[in-house]
């Protein structure tokens, strides 16, 4: 596991910046390595998982899931999923306060989540919180436009 000299919130604002993404983009950002999943059906975008990274604010993003298109013009989708420190809905919303609701659990699984948004000017970035740990960050989606 690498250890960043970095916040969870501080590795956000730097992979924004990263936009749109590239493998050695993330990896340099992140200090992680990334690997090609070589999943099948993977003629149209190209998966890459990274090694867990811990922030100094005990935070830790156990799994990276990168996708880039393999062909034409497309800015990457990334899924951080977080452990560590538990981090509340309002330490989010201290960072983020225009959050809407966009997914909701259909109580098919415990691991389905209740998901906030925030639009922003690059595209919009999701917290994930699952039916098993409601009360603590799980994922965080980047979905730039």
């Amino acid at each position: 596991m690498t250890q960043a000299a970095m916040t969870l919130w501080l590795a956000i604002d730097m992979l924004v910046t990263q936009i749109p993404f590239s493998k050695a983009k993330v990896e340099s950002a992140l200090l992680t390595q990334l690997s090609d999943t070589k999943a099948p059906g993977s003629e149209v975008f190209q998966f890459f998982e990274g090694t867990p990274v811990r922030f100094e604010d005990g935070v830790e993003a156990s799994k990276f899931d990168l996708r880039i298109k393999r062909e034409g013009a497309h800015p990457g989708f990334l899924v951080l999923e977080v452990q560590g420190r538990c981090v509340p809905l309002d330490e989010v919303k201290r960072h983020y306060a225009d959050l809407v609701i966009t997914d909701v659990p259909r109580g098919r699984s415990m691991n389905e989540a209740t998901s906030y948004t925030a639009t922003l000017g690059w595209g919009r970035l999701s917290f994930g919180f699952r039916e098993k740990n409601p009360g603590c960050l799980a994922f965080i989606a980047f979905n730039p436009s």
